[in-house]
């Protein structure tokens, strides 16, 4: 029965992974040059975008398209300046005026594939332009495998992980190692080869490829030259080391102090290969994150692995020989260690993903919040396992003796030959403890699947103080001038063309002290307009400065000055005045944000 409903929750876990759409992770595009929707009255001569974090650069990792859907990127794309966060691209000469579309697609440094898309125009916007959807950042069936052989991943280490912590800690007896051999046999297979399975998706995850790609031996190269490669790597050689160790080790011995310590060891590098090549290597605080993450898979893998050791062993142990209550005892203890470390990482890991409250209403904020309920479920369990753990110590002794010999940590003697209940008799104290124990750690173990499959979904899934970020773009553009860019929408009630519209202004470089000023005027239909007057002001009411004239001068298809000068820092509103006949004109204004 136990292993039928495990079955189904796996099933699920599964099914859920391979229903999820495709994951946007974890790469933020925070700027380009030229900016997404601006007009630009010469052709650049290279595309730039820059992101929140380090990312990987492919062949086609940025494309350029003109109005007609026409390729114009001239080369391979590659890292501005020498700048890891960085994408450039050059052109081709002779450019015309136009919209052009510019798709890319990067591996960021945690590993997850992330893509988009952006436009600029130049002269004027054009009536026809190529598509600005972004296609998907990793193929469907490369993406389903991939989540599924990740939740595999989880799964497998922490039943790895746990077997080995609660034998070693728990239960070091010759017993122990008979009872846990098969179902550790069955993880370090699936582990295995679930690592191989990973390595062949891998190439096609990060070149956007599809299956087939799995056995190109280009991508294989690429692979083991990137970061996720190599620590796929390590996972199989230390999994071919535990392997060798635990050949080895003779089959009739019990575990001594020298194999916990070399197996807490093989657990952490194990738990690295996972933190190296996740969330925890990018963003901030990367050293605390990453050991955070590493304690966080330990905890985990103590704790549901070591539940579903107990579990298997509660029902396989022989009856002659069944597992005792200190070993009981002992896990509940690691368990409550183990939850107590998954608690404080969790709430650094939940801070450091989320970064404000309002972040829970993201993917990733919601997931979280479940993964959350789900935790507090396997509490609820956990704390009935541990009610009916204390309740196996406490049988008598006489009762122990009915169940079996040995039971309780040398209550009774070796060899003690085990009773018969009499005919009629109901279970004994020690009887429905064991029943009521098997019940609550099989609840509790189902339950922790969930929290995988969640916690698999999390990794896959754009942080919420990431997502925060794309929407507060900052600009920072290597080898380009800093640009502030604002659209101030007018209406002057006139039904023109010039009548009602937006005035694009950019600042150059957007700071404290000299700025150049450009102002472009849109009609109501989206192109560039000619009007008769602009006038332009900037004041900082909280410390009382202004208005200061930035002097706009027509300059012939756009309104300009180099005279603007900007004393302080902060926030600012921006006037202008448009006057689009002589007597019909209007102001409005919006705030820009004058960096030090």
């Amino acid at each position: 029965m136990a292993s039928a409903v495990l079955a189904v929750v796996v099933a699920l876990g599964w099914l859920l992974l391979a229903g999820a759409p495709s994951a946007s992770a974890h790469a933020v595009l925070t700027d380009s040059a030229p900016g997404d929707g601006s007009v630009v009255r010469k052709p650049p001569k290279q595309v730039t975008a820059v992101f929140d974090e380090s990312i990987a650069l492919v062949e086609d990792s940025m494309r350029v398209l003109d109005p007609d859907g026409r390729p114009v990127a001239a080369g391979d794309p590659h890292h501005a300046g020498g700048e890891g966060n960085t994408a450039q691209v050059a052109l081709d000469r002779g450019l015309g005026q136009g919209t052009y579309t510019v798709s890319w697609r990067v591996v960021s440094a945690d590993s997850h594939a992330v893509s988009g898309a952006f436009t600029f125009s130049i002269g004027a916007p054009s009536a026809t332009r190529a598509s600005a959807s972004p296609a998907p950042a990793v193929d469907a069936g490369v993406n389903t495998l991939y989540g599924i052989a990740r939740f595999v991943a989880y799964a497998a280490v922490a039943l790895v992980i746990g077997i080995a912590l609660f034998v070693l800690s728990c239960w070091p007896t010759v017993t122990a190692v008979k009872v846990a051999r098969r179902p550790f046999a069955v993880a370090w297979w699936s582990l295995a080869v679930d690592t191989l399975t990973l390595l062949l998706l891998r190439g096609p995850y990060d070149s956007g490829g599809g299956l087939t790609d799995a056995l190109d031996p280009e991508l294989w190269r690429r692979t083991m030259d990137s970061r996720p490669g190599i620590a796929l790597l390590a996972r199989l050689l230390l999994l071919l080391a535990a392997a060798v160790l635990l050949r080895l080790h003779p089959s009739e011995a019990k575990p001594t102090r020298r194999s916990l310590v070399v197996g807490c060891l093989l657990c952490l590098m194990l738990a690295t290969t996972w933190a190296a090549a996740e969330h925890a290597a990018a963003g901030i605080q990367v050293p605390f994150a990453l050991a955070s993450s590493i304690l966080h898979l330990l905890a985990v893998a103590a704790w549901w692995g070591g539940l579903s050791t107990l579990l298997f062993a509660l029902y396989r142990a022989p009856a002659e020989n069944p597992l005792p209550a200190v070993a009981v005892a002992r896990f509940s203890r690691l368990a409550l260690v183990s939850v107590t470390v998954l608690a404080v990482t969790g709430i650094y890991q939940s801070w450091r993903g989320l970064g404000t409250w309002e972040a829970f209403s993201t993917p990733y904020g919601r997931i979280l919040a479940f993964k959350i309920w789900a935790v507090l479920l396997m509490l609820l369990a956990a704390s009935y396992s541990r009610r009916w753990t204390a309740q196996v110590r406490q049988a008598p002794a006489e009762e122990r003796k009915l169940v079996a010999a040995g039971v309780g940590d040398g209550a009774a003697p070796d060899n003690f030959p085990a009773p018969k209940l009499p005919d009629g008799a109901g279970p004994t104290v020690l009887e429905a403890s064991r029943l009521r124990l098997r019940r609550s750690v099989l609840a509790e173990a189902a339950v922790g699947v969930v929290v995988l499959v969640l916690t698999t979904a999390l990794t896959g899934t754009q942080t919420g103080r990431a997502a925060a970020e794309s929407t507060a773009p900052v600009s920072r553009v290597p080898g380009q001038p800093d640009i502030s860019l604002t659209l101030i929408p007018y209406d002057t009630g006139k039904n023109t063309l010039s009548g009602r519209g937006k005035v694009q202004v950019s600042l150059s470089p957007g700071r404290t002290g000299r700025n150049v000023v450009e102002a472009l005027i849109y009609g109501a239909d989206g192109n560039p307009v000619t009007i008769p007057e602009l006038r332009l002001s900037f004041t900082d009411e909280s410390r009382e400065i202004g208005p200061l004239d930035a002097g706009l001068v027509d300059e012939r298809g756009y309104w300009g000055s180099d005279t603007l000068n900007l004393p302080v820092s902060g926030t600012w509103t921006m006037k202008a005045t448009v006057r689009v006949s002589e007597i019909d004109q209007v102001t409005v204004e919006k705030t820009v944000t004058i960096a030090r």
